[in-house]
């Protein structure tokens, strides 16, 4: 993990793949909630150039149903104990739950997603007990509402107020501050308007003492603005990547692994 936060801090761009184990993610629910499939699925993206797989158990998408304890558990443990027997590739844990986090770490994470910026009581004291790297979002209300009427004064700067309060915060209570990245968290309660302001701008949250996570693969803004469905939405969504680099971002959560690569390499050799 220390050689991929070097990597990170020296500015140099780092993909994370997404692994949702789960029945009803937005694009791939029920593709990889098989154990051989997800296991398969995980190793295909390490070889395709994925610094990081983000397990997640429970879908976030709008208007999901919050999933038990229990079930999240089942879902993504087996998950991350398996790759662990065929590889070393970081593994992200993609919850809010604290009892998740700590069962996924000792199960061989060794790093935190959380879309809830560890507003959960007691994550953030597992996550200064482990000293385990975090990914702090920025959402407005939650799955079931977000995307009902989300509204803003000036988006930017709220968010970017946010993310920078929770980081410090964060930090006081004992996370290195080395461990902390920080999402704006396209989807998540954003219009699209809201979504292709946070890209135009993405500098400025590049310009905050944290590095910043992209996750902004497939989303729904792809809907709206161009009319394509989930299966079409590839070039859309490393398109987005692109601008997102050339404004200075250099951490990535795509689907796509291999096409999102290969634009980052050519961004990389322009550069």
């Amino acid at each position: 993990m220390q050689q991929l936060l070097n990597k990170i801090h020296s500015n140099q761009w780092v993909v994370m793949g997404i692994l949702n184990v789960t029945p009803d993610s937005f694009s791939d629910g029920g593709q990889f909630n098989q154990l051989d499939y997800a296991l398969k699925h995980a190793l295909q993206m390490q070889k395709e150039g994925a610094d990081i797989i983000d397990i997640g158990g429970e879908s976030t998408r709008p208007g999901a149903k919050p999933v038990s304890l229990d079930d999240e558990l089942a879902r993504v443990i087996p998950v991350i104990e398996k790759i662990r027997q065929y590889s070393d590739v970081v593994i992200s844990i993609d919850t809010s739950k604290p009892e998740v986090m700590q069962a996924a770490i000792q199960a061989g994470a060794s790093m935190v997603n959380d879309i809830n910026a560890l507003h959960a009581e007691g994550a953030l004291d597992i996550c200064v007990k482990h000293q385990i790297p975090v990914c702090l979002m920025h959402k407005q209300g939650n799955p079931q509402t977000m995307q009902d009427n989300p509204e803003y004064i000036a988006i930017v700067d709220e968010i970017k107020q946010y993310l920078l309060a929770r980081a410090d915060y964060c930090v006081n209570a004992g996370i290195h501050s080395e461990n902390i990245f920080v999402d704006p968290g396209f989807g998540f309660g954003k219009t699209l308007e809201n979504n292709l302001s946070l890209l135009k701008e993405m500098q400025q949250f590049c310009s905050l003492a944290y590095p910043v996570l992209v996750g902004i693969s497939r989303k729904s803004m792809f809907l709206t603005l161009l009319g394509r469905d989930v299966e079409h939405r590839l070039v859309a969504s490393t398109s987005a990547v692109v601008v997102a680099y050339q404004k200075g971002a250099r951490f990535f959560r795509v689907h796509d692994v291999a096409e999102t690569c290969d634009a980052l390499k050519l961004c990389d050799a322009v550069a």
